[in-house]
């Protein structure tokens, strides 16, 4: 038996050194673009996008009817994320979380899943879009942002949202791309939209002066943010680690006995660890005067009981528990975003000069649409109007002609309209003859001449 290779007459030697750093830099590229990490304009990576799209361009839209996240699922994967279905209805179950984002984009019904515990299978629950969702895609049919054929070329997707709220810094991101990663935390809604409204008035805002809005970061679980200097590091330069330490009260549960009860705790931190770890290190006598810790949590919020024994003293065995345990956590700020498709870090002010600088290109790309289709329409009711001024003339000239073809042509050559023009006056029906019709027609004009000089203005 031969070990002899046979060689293809059209095979092309290469070297494997070369093709190996070839491959792999497509490769991560791939995931850093597609994969990974937000586009700093939007804040979503491309499946959450796609997510949004599709449930917006099938109707799935706040104060419409809830459909089966499966449907939803088969549609994104079906139209435009060819990937794992169990892939993308992770990422829709995360814009779901009120827990995981600020201010969720997906609304839920059923069971999505808390902190300890998963989300019940696809087929079980529901969803549609919330409410500020509609503000992330309004005037996308306005040619406010460009359009890519998706991966069949069957239809299109949108490359970005337009996004009318910066959800990049009021939801956060992360993600885990090829050599580098992302980790943003969400900030306040309105503190956010002020810093904005100042940036608008003031182009050369610099992170300091947005640090009069942004006090630091708003995570969705609460917690308290111990110290200042890691807020302004990640403020100031994109990056800076957060020191988080859960809210307690000491309260007493019955005569002589107090327990700690722990009420709100650090962002991404699990509940079952919390208390799976208070166990250990009381059975491994790390920390002493805990005689038992239970978790209480219900739908009315958080509520870890950690009962103490008779001689414990509350803050002594806090301290400990913040040392041992993740009651005290850090959260490493990396603000890496997509800055026209190249990885950037970004502190504040660069974050909020960019979703402006989108914003303005969505309002001028939005602005000369609504310019063009008001002229459109300005430029129908012209013609309409001729006619209707010259009714007897216009009858004439079509009950002399042949054809429709004919009765356009000699339209247009009788009183200088364009092709579109005389094409609607013969599609006019037979009502528009009223005066009242007539003056319904005048009245729209005006309407759309001021809405033009409006636009033009801009």
């Amino acid at each position: 038996m031969t070990n002899e290779i046979t060689k293809s007459q059209d095979a092309l030697p290469i070297d494997i050194e070369s093709e190996m750093q070839d491959s792999f830099l497509e490769y991560a590229m791939s995931v850093i673009v597609s994969r990974a990490l937000p586009d700093v304009r939007d804040g979503l990576k491309p499946v959450h996008r796609r997510v949004l799209y599709s449930m917006w361009d099938s109707g799935i839209r706040p104060g419409t009817p809830y459909r089966k996240a499966s449907r939803v699922v088969g549609d994104v994967v079906g139209w435009f994320h060819p990937h794992a279905p169990e892939a993308v209805y992770d990422s829709m179950v995360r814009l779901a979380q009120d827990f995981a984002l600020r201010h969720p984009l997906v609304d839920p019904q059923g069971n999505f899943g808390t902190v300890d515990d998963p989300p019940a299978a696809m087929r079980y629950v529901e969803a549609r879009l919330a409410k500020l969702s509609a503000h992330m895609l309004d005037g996308i049919d306005e040619d406010t942002v460009d359009f890519k054929e998706n991966y069949s070329g069957e239809r299109s997707e949108p490359t970005v949202l337009p996004s009318r709220f910066p959800n990049l810094l009021v939801n956060g991101s992360t993600g885990i791309a090829v050599g580098m990663a992302t980790n943003m935390a969400p900030h306040n809604l309105g503190e956010v939209i002020e810093a904005v409204l100042y940036a608008l008035d003031n182009s050369d805002a610099t992170p300091t002066d947005l640090m009069e809005f942004v006090k630091g970061p708003d995570f969705p679980t609460g917690a308290f943010i111990v110290g200042n200097m890691g807020i302004r590091d990640a403020l100031m330069t994109g990056r800076g680690s957060i020191k988080m330490r859960a809210v307690t009260d000491v309260v007493e549960i019955r005569k002589g006995r107090t327990a700690i009860v722990v009420s709100e705790i650090p962002y991404q931190v699990s509940r079952d660890r919390i208390t799976a770890k208070i166990a250990e290190i009381v059975n491994t006598r790390k920390v002493t005067g805990i005689a038992d810790v239970r978790d209480e949590t219900d739908r009315l919020g958080t509520r870890i009981v950690i009962e103490l024994k008779r001689d414990g003293n509350p803050q002594v065995v806090l301290n400990q528990l913040y040392k041992h345990t993740r009651l005290e956590e850090n959260f490493a700020v990396n603000n890496v975003a997509l800055v026209d498709g190249v990885p950037r870090t970004l502190n504040l002010a660069q974050l909020v000069h960019h979703y402006i600088e989108h914003q303005l290109e969505v309002i001028e790309r939005r602005s000369r649409f609504r310019l063009a289709k008001a002229e459109a329409r300005a430029h129908i009711l012209r013609g309409l109007l001729v006619a209707l001024d010259n009714i007897d003339e216009v009858v004439a000239i079509i009950r002399a002609s042949e054809n429709v073809d004919a009765a356009r042509s000699a339209l247009m050559e009788a009183f200088e309209l364009s092709e579109i023009q005389a094409s609607h006056i013969l599609d006019m029906p037979l009502r528009r003859l009223t005066a009242l019709e007539t003056n319904k027609l005048r009245d729209e004009l005006e309407e759309l001449q001021s809405t033009i000089t409006y636009l033009e203005s801009l």
